[in-house]
């Protein structure tokens, strides 16, 4: 049974914190998603060779020593930047919250990879000498890993974990969060995603075995879901963090509200290690509906998970004519043509890309497709210029991962 979200549980988001390969705030980030700005660049790695790969240029020293740096992880710095950054962004008096109530949250994809091909790599020179292997490799590589540092970084004392979702994660790590917050194990949680997917040669490497790895002269063109060229993804890095609270506490404080999560559904396929399974998609996006009290002509934008392999972009776009077809409201768009695939922190990242459409009234564009594939026809579907539209009250953001894991988040204008 799905069950409504009661008064009394009403959850919304106070603060965001991001860090995108096309921007490093909210603010620049919808800025350039509003301007067609890719982040996609030239990139090379290890036994992979030249490629392409979203690549994020923050400012990992704002909130950590070079020394912290070297100690912890690639994912552990993009999640405390982005950490820090939304509850700089809540407004929250920091300084007297209570530690002990503030939960950590965070999707990834996968974690450990880059740490143990980096040792591997270096034991390699050394006539696999055991003794250069890392002291920090255990902590660098414990499934915690992300949301631990972000504990250590600002001081928290509650729970935190790990959620390993797949390219679920960034939605699965919003959905705990709201959980916990529901069931008063915390007060304050960070939650989102995060992942540092580029910076291992396997998961290029494997998404080139399967033929799933896309390549383009124009690096800024080379992510395009539902283009009848498109030939797979590129894979980027990236994280959003968001700060979430109970809405009697968000309004107590006088805090400003990004938006309420009002529905929510996590579904399994059943069917696949790979092949995404449209019947399941669009039952998550259904319950999720179901639990917000909505139907899908209530939906104003649906942000898609589509990553631009020729399967996968057809399956999901059944999947949302099963549900959207008949809606004449609901405009759809794909974040992944701006900045590519960020695994781990795609949901979350794709959700804020849309977030600022209730104050600007406008629904960013699916880039780069010169040629519609026939099989992703949607109605609604925003293609290469923004448009507006009407105030916008509801958001869907889907996201979906391999071993048929699919999730759905909605979101409401308070």
């Amino acid at each position: 049974m799905i069950r409504s979200i009661q008064d009394d549980e009403r959850i919304v988001i106070t603060g965001v914190g991001l860090t995108a390969p096309n921007g490093d705030s909210l603010s620049d980030y919808r800025q350039a998603l509003l301007a067609g700005r890719s982040g996609v660049e030239p990139y090379h790695i290890r036994y992979v060779g030249d490629t392409l790969a979203g690549v994020c240029h923050y400012d990992e020293l704002r909130y950590q020593s070079r020394k912290d740096v070297r100690r912890g992880t690639r994912a552990g710095s993009v999640a405390i930047y982005c950490a820090q950054e939304a509850v700089r962004d809540s407004g929250i008096d920091w300084e007297k919250t209570d530690r002990d109530q503030v939960g950590v949250y965070i999707g990834v994809t996968e974690h450990g990879n880059v740490e143990t091909e980096n040792e591997i790599y270096e034991i390699t020179q050394f006539n696999y000498d055991t003794k250069v292997w890392s002291h920090h490799h255990n902590p660098r590589t414990v499934a915690n890993n992300p949301a631990g540092e972000v504990t250590l970084n600002l001081g928290i004392t509650g729970p935190h974990y790990t959620i390993g979702a797949a390219c679920a994660a960034g939605n699965a790590g919003l959905i705990q969060g709201a959980q916990m917050l529901m069931l008063h194990e915390c007060d304050f949680a960070i939650a989102g995603g995060v992942s540092e997917s580029i910076r291992t040669f396997g998961i290029f490497a494997g998404f080139a075995s399967q033929g799933a790895l896309a390549n383009h002269a124009d690096p800024a063109k080379a992510s395009r879901p539902f283009d009848r060229a498109r030939n797979g993804i590129v894979v980027s890095e990236g994280g959003c963090l968001y700060t979430l609270e109970r809405y009697s506490d968000a309004d107590r404080r006088g805090a400003k509200i990004y938006g309420e999560l009002v529905g929510y559904s996590m579904t399994s396929d059943a069917t696949d290690f790979v092949l995404p399974n449209p019947v399941q998609q669009s039952r998550c996006m259904e319950q999720a509906l179901r639990r917000a009290g909505l139907n899908a002509e209530d939906i104003d934008i649906v942000s898609t998970h589509a990553t631009a392999t020729p399967s996968g972009d057809v399956q999901e776009c059944a999947a949302l004519r099963q549900v959207f077809g008949n809606s004449k409201r609901t405009h759809i768009n794909n974040t992944k043509s701006f900045i590519g695939h960020a695994m781990g922190a795609a949901g979350s990242l794709e959700l804020a890309g849309n977030l600022p459409s209730f104050n600007d009234r406008v629904c960013h564009a699916t880039i780069n497709v010169d040629e519609l594939d026939p099989e992703c026809e949607l109605p609604g579907l925003v293609l290469n210029d923004p448009q507006e539209i009407d105030q916008p009250t509801y958001i869907l953001n889907n996201s979906f991962g391999m071993l048929g894991i699919n999730s759905a988040v909605i979101i409401k204008r308070v």
